[in-house]
């Protein structure tokens, strides 16, 4: 394990963005808690950071939001310039006024309007809208008899849903799609941010004029009354957070069910599946930002006012005095959707999503199998995400049929590419005449195809 040297006593710096770190992040978080409760890190170049390992230790910090802030502007090595602007890590914990990075009153008036948005949505709204999506990416390799589970299908269903369920027309659900995943992938963060902040305003501006049956709807509609502004800000947080943990839950789940050499992997319950990967391999492993208000002592690791404090889901659910107590394996042990005031609000709408991208792709897949052993697998690496590189699969070929026999509308055009035949030119000829300029339509991105196949 790579680390670097801090002071003479404690545990010391580990980096958290490596390889090494996305092959074997458990090994970091036994390190670190052989040293206490909590150990310093670097979650990217230049970004120190305090990572919290210890169960109870971390069930402190988030309960007790009058010691243990989220406003990142109290993040001191930002304000003095220590922390280099362009960092892929920024996106993810520089402040925004959403109820992910505020306190106090404004963090209660900003959370009810997200809740009783969230509240709106109802388990056969969220079947219903999965369904149609699910079909349509199966339809895209079915045929083939093989396929990349993430990047066919655990990446894109979340994307999909989610510009179903916020009402993204088909222009700017593409751009969305496009730059969330630029931004989770670290292809220029930065940029794919302001991207997403600038299609969420028009949204907003969208709804306001035209408001429908959609959670941005809902949000504009709130009597909390958010700005524009407040607005963008709420969106930015729901849509990252139903977009990279969601694609993770898929995924992860997916590789315990399809591992044949797992302990109980063939004859798992797709719920059961869940929680054990809830447990065991969270889908967001380490975030929920906070900044101490004064210097703390966590079990004798002393944390400085205003720096980042991270809590490790996936470190504090593998903490030993979890299993010595004995709830390990008691459902809702683990800390996979945070706790206290700042807990994820979307808990049962991701865990119906997840049940049911499941459900019908192994439905329709039935003898879907990996084409490697898992422990071949890659893991992507971030400090935030326990991710899949890829999940490759193969299965018996079948026709691209779902979406015209469940929904009455036919299948996705599949391109062709017709040669016309060229005629001889004589060489002065060709000199003279100038091929006109051909204008090549603009590339559709999966959401606007979605769209355009369910307008037939």
């Amino acid at each position: 394990m790579d680390v670097h040297d801090t002071a003479a006593t404690g545990a010391a710096r580990c980096p958290m963005y490596d390889g090494s770190f996305a092959a074997d992040p458990q090994k970091v978080y036994d390190y670190l808690r052989a040293h206490g409760p909590a150990g310093p890190v670097e979650l990217a170049p230049g970004v120190d950071a305090t990572l919290v390992v210890g169960h109870e230790t971390a069930l402190r910090v988030l309960q007790n939001p009058n010691l243990f802030a989220r406003d990142g502007r109290r993040w001191t090595a930002l304000n003095d310039g220590r922390v280099p602007l362009d960092s892929p890590v920024l996106p993810m914990m520089a402040y925004r006024p959403n109820c992910l990075f505020t306190d106090g009153a404004q963090h209660l008036r900003l959370r009810k309007a997200v809740t009783e948005s969230l509240d709106r949505l109802n388990v056969t709204r969220i079947r219903r809208d999965v369904e149609p999506i699910a079909a349509y990416l199966i339809d895209q390799f079915s045929e083939r008899g093989r396929a990349d589970l993430i990047n066919d299908y655990a990446r894109l269903l979340p994307m999909l849903m989610i510009n179903k369920l916020f009402g993204c027309p088909a222009a700017i659900g593409d751009r969305v799609t496009s730059a969330m995943a630029d931004m989770f992938d670290g292809k220029d963060a930065l940029k794919a941010s302001d991207e997403l902040t600038a299609c969420f305003m028009e949204l907003v501006s969208l709804k306001r004029r035209e408001p429908g049956d959609d959670i941005t709807s809902w949000l504009v509609q709130h009597p909390a009354g958010l700005s524009d502004e407040e607005l963008k800000d709420q969106l930015v947080m729901l849509i990252g957070a139903g977009v990279e943990p969601e694609r993770n839950l898929i995924a992860n789940a997916l590789l315990l069910l399809l591992d044949r050499d797992g302990e109980d992997g063939p004859s798992m319950q797709i719920e059961d599946a869940l929680d054990h990967v809830l447990l065991n391999n969270p889908p967001i492993a380490n975030y929920a930002t906070h900044f101490p208000l004064q210097d703390v002592d966590l079990g004798g690791v002393v944390v400085q006012a205003n720096s980042p404090l991270v809590i490790s889901f996936a470190g504090a659910n593998s903490d030993p005095a979890l299993a010595s107590s004995g709830q390990a394996h008691s459902r809702g042990a683990h800390l996979a959707w945070g706790a206290g005031p700042h807990a994820c609000p979307a808990k049962s709408p991701a865990q119906v999503i997840a049940v049911t991208a499941i459900e019908l792709i192994l439905n329709a897949l039935p003898d879907l199998v990996l084409s490697v052993p898992a422990q071949e697998l890659q893991w992507r690496p971030g400090p935030f995400h326990r991710a899949l590189a890829t999940l490759p699969v193969q299965f018996s070929p079948t026709p691209a049929t779902r979406m015209a026999s469940a929904y009455g509308v036919p299948t996705a055009p599949r391109p062709t590419v017709v040669q016309q035949p060229q005629q001889p030119q004589q060489p002065q000829q060709a000199a003279r005449v100038a091929a006109p300029a051909v204008q090549k339509p603009a590339k559709k991105g999966f959401w606007s195809s979605f769209l355009e196949i369910f307008r037939v």
